[in-house]
């Protein structure tokens, strides 16, 4: 009778080793981590993306992600490119724009405002207006005022927002249409060798906090690339048409966040 028992119970042990010996490798079960045979069935390769500021490729899920783009790291998200676009700003590209002369690289900046409609800048669309008019999009049955600017074809490179958002419209590389008949230092049509910022307001309101840590940011960016800038205001290089950024733009603020050198600063730090 034992002869019997110890025959059956071989043969089913050879045939335990024989199944095991033929099962595919996803079938083998590891002791040490049963869970490991199924997450095994879940794994999927990782997509990978490109950083938009070095190219270099890493995982979707290592990625930082802004406006669509995606980006290997802060500092990568935080820099002006190679291109000239702020990677932490939002692109709305404006058609309003000329290539820059190969031999001029900007050395000024001109600060603006602007609101649309004039005075208007506490509702939701406020912003979304400039943008729509730098991008000739505007639509002229919104407001009234919006029939006389309707042909005008203009852009400055940035715009800050009362909430401090930064939105960039053209390449520093190239010359935005923010300057129009103006004069710096003797030097005319300052469109060509400028950057222009417009901050969202009216020459009868102060800015906003984060209007000012979102310029003195943006100045930084472009500081290291652009050396030696001098910084203006609209009214400063065209006095007989412009008054902007206007008297509720506080220069000695400007100059004690961004540390600007008084010789970068030529019509002073005075409000006007």
């Amino acid at each position: 009778m034992f002869k019997w028992l110890f025959l059956f119970v071989g043969i089913y042990l050879l045939y335990v080793w024989v199944k095991k010996k033929n099962a595919p490798p996803s079938a083998v079960k590891n002791p040490a981590n049963p869970i490991s045979d199924m997450a095994q069935k879940d794994i999927e390769p990782e997509v990978m993306v490109p950083c938009h500021y070095c190219q270099v490729h890493l995982p979707k899920s290592d990625a930082i992600f802004f406006d669509g783009r995606s980006y290997c790291s802060e500092s990568h998200l935080n820099a002006l490119d190679e291109y000239g676009w702020v990677g932490s700003a939002r692109w709305r590209p404006s058609p309003n724009h000329e290539t820059r002369s190969e031999n001029i690289s900007p050395d000024l900046v001109v600060i603006h405002h602007i609101s649309l409609p004039p005075g208007e800048f506490k509702n939701k669309d406020s912003s979304q207006y400039i943008i729509d008019f730098f991008q000739n999009r505007l639509d002229v049955s919104a407001h009234p005022y919006f029939l006389e600017i309707a042909h005008q074809k203009v852009s400055s490179h940035f715009l800050i927002t009362r909430h401090g958002e930064l939105i960039q419209f053209v390449s520093t590389k190239n010359k935005a249409w923010h300057a129009g008949v103006s004069s710096f230092q003797g030097r005319e049509k300052c469109n060509d060798f400028s950057i222009g910022i417009e901050l969202e307001g009216d020459g009868a309101s102060a800015f906003t906090e984060e209007q000012y840590q979102a310029l003195t940011a943006l100045v930084k960016k472009l500081e290291a690339i652009y050396f030696n800038l001098q910084f203006a205001g609209h009214s400063d290089i065209a006095p007989e048409r412009k008054t902007d950024p206007g008297i509720f733009f506080d220069w000695q603020k400007f100059q004690k966040e961004t540390k600007i050198s008084d010789k970068n600063l030529p019509f002073g730090l005075s409000s006007r």
